[in-house]
C-alpha cells in the first residue's frame, strides 16, 4: 500500500523516535544524519516490536550502511506493510521526504495499527477511545484528529480520567488553549513519560492541526494508558450484565402493572355481573340485556386479548430468566397467572349466571304484562257487571208491585242468580290470576291485591243480598199466580246466551303470548271450531227473538197490559242483537291477529334455521382446529421455524374466519331481539361458539409463543435441529395423555431414557441405547433413581410446584446443563478489577468506569462494605453480583 509522505514537524517526528530510543540508552539530533548508517533505526525497530533484528555491519562504507538500512526495511515488510518508492539508496544519502515516509510507515505499523476498539480500525479506533474516554466532559467534542483538539481540552480530559489527581480540570478554560495544551504536554511530559511533540503555538496557530501528528501524539496517551483497557473490557462486562438485569426488571414491572389492572377490571366488573337486582318493566330489563351485548362486543374482547398477552409476556420473562441464569420470576402474591386464570373464571362463571338471570327475567316480566292486562280486562268486566248491582238488590219494590210484577220480579231474581252463578268463574280466575302475580313477585302487586280484594268483597256482598232478596221474594210467593211463561223462557234463555256472547267477546279480544308455530296453529285450531259454531248459536237467537216477538204478538194480540220491559230479564232484542254483531265484527279481527302472530313465528323459525345453519359448521370447525394445532405441538414435522410459519397461517386463516363469527353475532341479535329462547335445530349456542372461539385464540396464541421461545432457547444454548428432534421425540413418548405436560414419574423416566445420570452425577450423559437394552440395563444394575437429585432437579423445571413438566422447562433444563453462561464469580471479579483488586470499591470509581445510568443502578443497590480494610462511602460488590444470580437477596 503506497503510503504519502506526512507532514509530520521535525519536533514531532524528533520527539516520538527519541521516546522509544530513550529506553536503548541513545537519541538522534538529526533526522537526515542519524538514520543514515541504518544503526539506530535497526535500534529503533527492536526497542518499539521487541525482537531481534539480524545482525548489523559495522563498517562505514556505503555497502554497509546500505545493507542495514535494507535489514530494517525487511524487518518493516515482513510485518505486512508493503514499502513504495522507498528504497535504501535514499535513506543513506538523506532524503528528508523519504526517511519520513519510512518513520511514518513505522509509526503506523507499531503504535497506531494495533489499536482496535470493537472491531474498528485503527484510526476509527483510536477516535473512539478517544470519544469515550472523553464522554463525561461536557466542553468536550472529539470528532477528529485536527480541530477538535486545539483548544487543549481534549489532551487535558484524556489525562484527567485516568489520572484525576495530576490536573485541576474544573479550573481549565475553553476560551485559553495556549495554557490548555501546555499544561497537557508539560504533564504529559513530566509524569507520564510522553516527550512534547507538539508545540501549542503551532496548533493554535494552524487553521487545521496536521492530523497525523495529533494521531502520533495521542496514540502515545493510550499506550500510556494501555493499563486501564482492563478496567474498560471489565465495566463492559459489567454493563451487559446490568443491562440484562435492567430490562428483566422492567418486564417484571410490566407484567405486575399489566396484571394489577387486569384483576382491577374484573374486581369491577364481578359485582355488575352479580348484581341481581331485578326491574319492574320489560324496557329496563332490554336495556339490561343491551348493556350485556355491548360488555360481551365491546369492552371483554379486549381483556381477552390483554389476558392472553400477560400469559405471553410471563412466559417469554421466564424463558429470558433462565437463559441469562437468573432465578424464575415470582409474582407479587394474588398476581400469578393461575390467580388471573380463577378470577377469570370467577368472571366468565358470573358472566354465564347474569345472562341466564336476564333471559329468565325477561320471560318473568313479559309473563307478569300478559297477567296483569289479562287481570285488568276480567276485572273491568266484572266491574261493568256489578255496576248497580247491590242498589238493585236492596231494592223494595216487590212491596208495592203487583202479584205479577212479584212473580216477575222472583222470576227476575232467579235468572240473576243463574247469571251470578254464571260469573263465578270469572271471579275465581281474578283470584287466581292475582295470586299467579303475587307469587312471580309483581311491582304493582298491592293495587291488584286492592283492586281483587275489592271485588270479592263485593262478590261476597252480592251473594248475601242475593241471598236476602230471596227470602223476601219467597215469602210473597205465594201470592203470585200468573207468571208469563214466555218472558220467563226469554230470560232462561237470553241470559245463558249473552253470558255465551259475553264470553266470546272476552276469547275474542283476549291477547296470546306464543312462541312456536305448534301453539299459533293451537290457537288458530280453536279459533275455527269456534267459528263453526257460530251457525248454531245463530240459530239459538233467532229462537230467543222469536220468543220475544211471540210475547209482542201476544201483546198486540189480545191487548195486555204491560207496563215496562220484560220483568224477568234486563236483556233485551237490541243489546242481543248488538252484542252478536260486536262478536261477528271480532271474528274477522281475531283471524287478522292470528295471521299475522302466524307469519311473526314463521318468521323466528327462519331465524332459527338460520342461526343453527351457521353454527352447526362453526362448532365442528372450531373443535377441528383446536384438535389440528393440538398435533401440530407435538408432532415433529420440519424444523422449529417450519412449525412457527406452520402454525402462522393457521393463525391467519382463523383470523380471516372472523367475519364468519360476527354474522352469527348478528344473527343471534336477531334471534334475541325477537325474543327466540330455544332452537331445537342445534345444539349449538352463542354462548359454546364464543367460548370455543376465544379458547382457539388463546391456544394458537399460546402454541405459537411456546414454540418462539423453544426457538429463543435453542439459538441461545446453540442446540441443534436433531438435539431438538431428540427432546421432542422422547418427551412425546412419555406424554402418554398428550396434555403437553409431563408428571414428575413420567419426567424421570424421560430423563433416563435420555441417558441422565440422576443417581451419580447431574452433569453425566450416558449416551442413548433403545428402549428394551435401556429397561434390562436398569434392572440388572439394580438402579436407583437420586430422590435428592430428581427434587433439585423438580425445582428447576417447576419453580412454581404445580406438579408438571411444560416442554419448554423440559427443554431449558437439557440446554442449561451444558451452556456457559455469566456467572456471579465472573461478575465478582470484573468488579475487582475496576476497583484496583479490593475487597470494596467505591462511588467516583463506578460513576468513572460506568455508564451514568447502570453506575447509578450499582450505587442505589449495593450496601455498604463492612470489612476490616473499609473505607468511607466503600460498596459491597461482592454481595450485589450474589444476589444479581439469587444466591442471595439484593
Amino acid at each position: 500500500m503506497a503510503q504519502l509522505v506526512p507532514c509530520l514537524s521535525l519536533k514531532t517526528f524528533t520527539a516520538w523516535c527519541n521516546s522509544h530510543l530513550r529506553k536503548a540508552g541513545t537519541q538522534i539530533e538529526n533526522i537526515e544524519e542519524d538514520f543514515r548508517d541504518g544503526l539506530k533505526l535497526m535500534l529503533l525497530l527492536e526497542v518499539i516490536s521487541g525482537e531481534r533484528l539480524a545482525k548489523p555491519e559495522r563498517g562505514k562504507m556505503r555497502v554497509h550502511k546500505i545493507s542495514n538500512v535494507n535489514k530494517a526495511l525487511d524487518f518493516i515488510a515482513s510485518k505486512g506493510v508493503k514499502l513504495v518508492s522507498i528504497g535504501a539508496e535514499e535513506i543513506v544519502d538523506g532524503n528528508v521526504k523519504m526517511t519520513l515516509g519510512m518513520i511514518w510507515t513505522i509509526i503506523l505499523r507499531f503504535a497506531i495499527q494495533d489499536i482496535s476498539v470493537e472491531e474498528t480500525s485503527a484510526k476509527e479506533g483510536l477516535l473512539l477511545w478517544c470519544q469515550r474516554k472523553t464522554a463525561p466532559y461536557k466542553n468536550v467534542n472529539i470528532q477528529n484528529f485536527h480541530i477538535s483538539w486545539k483548544d487543549g481540552l481534549g489532551f487535558c480530559a484524556l489525562i484527567h480520567r485516568h489520572r484525576p489527581e495530576l490536573i485541576d480540570y474544573g479550573k481549565l478554560r475553553k476560551d485559553d488553549p495556549l495554557t490548555n495544551l501546555n499544561t497537557a504536554f508539560d504533564v504529559a511530559e513530566k509524569y507520564l513519560d510522553i516527550p512534547k511533540m507538539l508545540d501549542a503555538e503551532d496548533i493554535v496557530g494552524t487553521a487545521r492541526p496536521d492530523e497525523k501528528a495529533i494521531m502520533t501524539y495521542v496514540s502515545s496517551f493510550y499506550h500510556a494508558f494501555s493499563g486501564a483497557q482492563k478496567a474498560e473490557t471489565a465495566a463492559n462486562r459489567i454493563c451487559k450484565v446490568l443491562a440484562v438485569n435492567q430490562e428483566n426488571e422492567q418486564l417484571m414491572e410490566d407484567y405486575e402493572k399489566l396484571a394489577s389492572d387486569l384483576l382491577e377490571w374484573i374486581r369491577r366488573t364481578i359485582p355488575w355481573l352479580e348484581n341481581r337486582a331485578p326491574e319492574n318493566t320489560m324496557h329496563a330489563m332490554q336495556q339490561k340485556l343491551e348493556d350485556f351485548r355491548d360488555y360481551r362486543r365491546l369492552h371483554k374482547p379486549p381483556k381477552v386479548q390483554e389476558k392472553c398477552q400477560l400469559e405471553i409476556n410471563f412466559n417469554t420473562l421466564q424463558t429470558k430468566l433462565r437463559l441469562s441464569n437468573r432465578p424464575a420470576f415470582m409474582p407479587s402474591e394474588g398476581r400469578m397467572v393461575s390467580d388471573i386464570n380463577n378470577a377469570w373464571g370467577c368472571l366468565e362463571q358470573a358472566e354465564k349466571g347474569y345472562e341466564e338471570w336476564l333471559l329468565n327475567e325477561i320471560r318473568r316480566l313479559e309473563r307478569l304484562d300478559h297477567l296483569a292486562e289479562k287481570f285488568r280486562q276480567k276485572a273491568s268486566i266484572h266491574e261493568a257487571w256489578t255496576d248497580g248491582k247491590e242498589a238493585m238488590l236492596r231494592q223494595k219494590d216487590y212491596e208495592t208491585a203487583t202479584l205479577s210484577e212479584i212473580k216477575a220480579l222472583l222470576k227476575k231474581h232467579e235468572a240473576f242468580e243463574s247469571d251470578l252463578a254464571a260469573h263465578q268463574d270469572r271471579v275465581e280466575q281474578i283470584a287466581a290470576i292475582a295470586q299467579e302475580l303475587n307469587e312471580l313477585d309483581y311491582y304493582d302487586s298491592p293495587n291488584v291485591n286492592a283492586r281483587c280484594q275489592k271485588i270479592c268483597d263485593q262478590w261476597d256482598s252480592l251473594g248475601a243480598l242475593t241471598q236476602k232478596r230471596r227470602e223476601a221474594l219467597e215469602r210473597t210467593e205465594k201470592l203470585l199466580e200468573t207468571i208469563d211463561q214466555l218472558y220467563l223462557e226469554y230470560a232462561k234463555r237470553a241470559a245463558p246466551f249473552n253470558n255465551w256472547m259475553e264470553g266470546a267477546m272476552e276469547d275474542l279480544q283476549d291477547t296470546f303470548i306464543v312462541h312456536t308455530i305448534e301453539e299459533i296453529q293451537g290457537l288458530t285450531t280453536a279459533h275455527e271450531q269456534f267459528k263453526a259454531t257460530l251457525p248454531d248459536a245463530d240459530k239459538e237467537r233467532l229462537a230467543i227473538l222469536g220468543i220475544h216477538n211471540e210475547v209482542s204478538k201476544i201483546v198486540q194480540t189480545y191487548h195486555v197490559n204491560m207496563a215496562g220491559t220484560n220483568p224477568y230479564t234486563t236483556i233485551t232484542p237490541q243489546e242481543i242483537n248488538g252484542k252478536w254483531d260486536h262478536v261477528r265484527q271480532l271474528v274477522p279481527r281475531r283471524d287478522q291477529a292470528l295471521t299475522e302472530e302466524h307469519a311473526r313465528q314463521q318468521h323466528n323459525e327462519r331465524l332459527r334455521k338460520q342461526f343453527a345453519a351457521q353454527a352447526n359448521v362453526i362448532g365442528p370447525w372450531i373443535q377441528t382446529k383446536m384438535e389440528e394445532i393440538g398435533r401440530i405441538s407435538i408432532e415433529m414435522h420440519g424444523t422449529l421455524e417450519d412449525q412457527l410459519s406452520h402454525l402462522r397461517q393457521y393463525e391467519k386463516s382463523i383470523v380471516n374466519y372472523k367475519p364468519k363469527i360476527d354474522q352469527l353475532e348478528g344473527d343471534h341479535q336477531l334471534i334475541q331481539e325477537a325474543l327466540i329462547f330455544d332452537n331445537k335445530h342445534t345444539n349449538y349456542t352463542m354462548e359454546h361458539i364464543r367460548v370455543g372461539w376465544e379458547q382457539l385464540l388463546t391456544t394458537i396464541a399460546r402454541t405459537i409463543n411456546e414454540v418462539e421461545n423453544q426457538i429463543l432457547t435453542r439459538d441461545a444454548k446453540g442446540i441443534s435441529q436433531e438435539q431438538m428432534n431428540e427432546f421432542r421425540a422422547s418427551f412425546n413418548h412419555f406424554d402418554r395423555d398428550h396434555s403437553g405436560t409431563l408428571g414428575p414419574e413420567e419426567f424421570k423416566a424421560c430423563l433416563i431414557s435420555l441417558g441422565y445420570d440422576i443417581g451419580n452425577d447431574p452433569q453425566k450423559k450416558t449416551g442413548m441405547m433403545d428402549t428394551d437394552d435401556f429397561r434390562a440395563c436398569l434392572i440388572s444394575m439394580g438402579y436407583n433413581m437420586g430422590e435428592a437429585e430428581f427434587a433439585r432437579i423438580m425445582s428447576i423445571v417447576d419453580p412454581n410446584r404445580l406438579g408438571v413438566v411444560t416442554f419448554q422447562a423440559f427443554i431449558d433444563f437439557m440446554s442449561r446443563e451444558t451452556a456457559d453462561t455469566d456467572t456471579a464469580d465472573q461478575v465478582m471479579a470484573s468488579f475487582k478489577i475496576l476497583a484496583g483488586d479490593k475487597n470494596y470499591i467505591t462511588v467516583d470509581e463506578l460513576r468513572r468506569e460506568l455508564p451514568p445510568d447502570q453506575a447509578e443502578y450499582c450505587i442505589a443497590r449495593m450496601a455498604p462494605y463492612t470489612g476490616h480494610d473499609a473505607v468511607p462511602g466503600a460498596l459491597d460488590y461482592m454481595s450485589f453480583s450474589t444476589a444479581l444470580y439469587g444466591e442471595s437477596d439484593l
